[in-house]
């Protein structure tokens, strides 16, 4: 497992790549974010789309999944702040996506000296290498424990 002091500003990973599938996608926006963009085939033609897109809720989702992927090895205690999170590009059925994150800060905490604070930024790409979905993320990290 790596600790605050293994991570490094500017260390940067990605994720193996995902083809997002329609059903999967109008199956989270009919549960979770019903806008008729997300739901609806035919009444999405005629949006400033012109087809169905992935909810913004579904995109996050599949980040996190894929962000897994590259960082379960880091000895998170938790997420303490997202800024800046965009949606710059629509999110559609059959894109592949994968997702990059990048070390951009760390410091002390100063309340706890059992911990560390990193501030990551977060983004998913398609298969165009576009951003479609971006975030930075403030993260308590656990120090090294003394030996």
């Amino acid at each position: 497992m790596r600790y605050y002091e293994d991570l490094q500003i500017g260390e940067t990973r990605t994720s193996a790549p995902r083809t997002l599938a329609r059903e999967e996608m109008l199956e989270f926006a009919r549960r979770y974010d019903p806008q008729y963009f997300h739901t609806d085939e035919q009444a999405a033609k005629e949006s400033i789309f012109g087809e169905v897109i992935a909810s913004g809720i579904f995109t996050m989702a599949v980040w996190r999944q894929l962000d897994h992927q590259i960082a379960a090895d880091i000895r998170w205690i938790c997420g303490i702040a997202w800024d800046e999170v965009r949606w710059p590009l629509a999110v559609r059925s059959g894109d592949v996506v994968r997702a990059r994150s990048t070390c951009i800060s760390k410091r002390d905490s100063a309340s706890d000296p059992r911990r560390g604070i990193i501030v990551t930024l977060y983004e998913l790409l398609n298969q165009d290498d576009r951003l479609v979905w971006s975030a930075k993320s403030t993260n308590l990290i656990e120090r090294r424990p003394a030996a």
